[in-house]
């Protein structure tokens, strides 16, 4: 398995101490967490910050800003905004040389089957309009499954399929997630995947623990072929290393 780990772990450090640690860790590549005063729109004005990304032999993918925004929202004033800054993780991605990224298919704001239908339109269309910016940039846009609770979109295997097969977007299985859910392995099975999170938890909630501290199958592993370890604390990610290497190596 490639592996790689989230800059969650290390939010505060700066991006050269972030690909540092990846390279004395050995780790294959590393998924850029784009918010606060990581966001691109900052990013982008000081590119002298992104020179750092031209000194290491790593793989590198984003997440995209996801916080306060929403692909799917019944508001277009929102959706459109949710676009707009989407785009810019692109251009970010286009920039440093990222494989993909990676983004939220987005969530209603109440329990109601009607409005769930029109949020998944909104979402397709939204997605669809980030996959054609990513190919002209010759990048990826890959929508994540979330976890189970009827607000979140992109928690069934059948909504994601259909993203899919609408928008050409790629896929990033986040098994946490996935764990929470009746069938995490159907998940593993959609078209498209690029990579995947990994990440633990008690199966209900989506708890972000290490590797083995949770409920997750760990034989769903020998599915990962490019894995993302994301987790709040460094420290926890190389826990999470170990133990993965150690069941792989058996």
């Amino acid at each position: 398995m490639k592996m790689g780990f989230s800059t969650l772990s290390l939010i505060m450090k700066s991006i050269d101490d972030m690909l540092e640690e990846a390279t004395i860790r050995g780790f294959d590549s590393v998924e850029f967490l784009c918010e606060a005063h990581m966001h691109p729109r900052y990013l982008l004005k000081y590119k002298e910050k992104l020179e750092a990304f031209k000194s290491y032999d790593l793989d590198v993918y984003i997440h995209g800003t996801t916080v306060d925004l929403n692909l799917a929202s019944l508001n277009e004033g929102v959706r459109n905004e949710s676009k707009i800054q989407s785009k810019e993780c692109l251009e970010l991605a286009s920039e440093i040389g990222a494989k993909a990224v990676t983004t939220h298919p987005g969530k209603i704001g109440r329990r109601d089957d009607v409005l769930r239908k029109v949020a998944l339109d909104f979402a397709i269309e939204s997605i669809k309009e980030l996959t054609d910016y990513a190919d002209e940039l010759g990048t990826k846009i890959s929508v994540e499954n979330m976890p189970e609770r009827f607000s979140f979109l992109g928690n069934k295997v059948e909504e994601l399929e259909k993203i899919r097969e609408e928008t050409n977007c790629s896929i990033t299985i986040d098994l946490g997630h996935a764990n929470t859910c009746s069938n995490p392995e159907e998940f593993t099975k959609i078209p498209g995947i690029i990579y995947y999170h990994l990440n633990d938890n008690n199966g209900i909630k989506d708890q972000h623990l290490p590797i083995g501290e949770g409920t997750l199958d760990l034989n769903l592993l020998k599915k990962v072929d490019n894995g993302i370890i994301e987790l709040n604390k460094f420290d926890n990610v190389l826990k999470s290393k170990k133990v993965i290497e150690e069941f792989l190596n058996k």
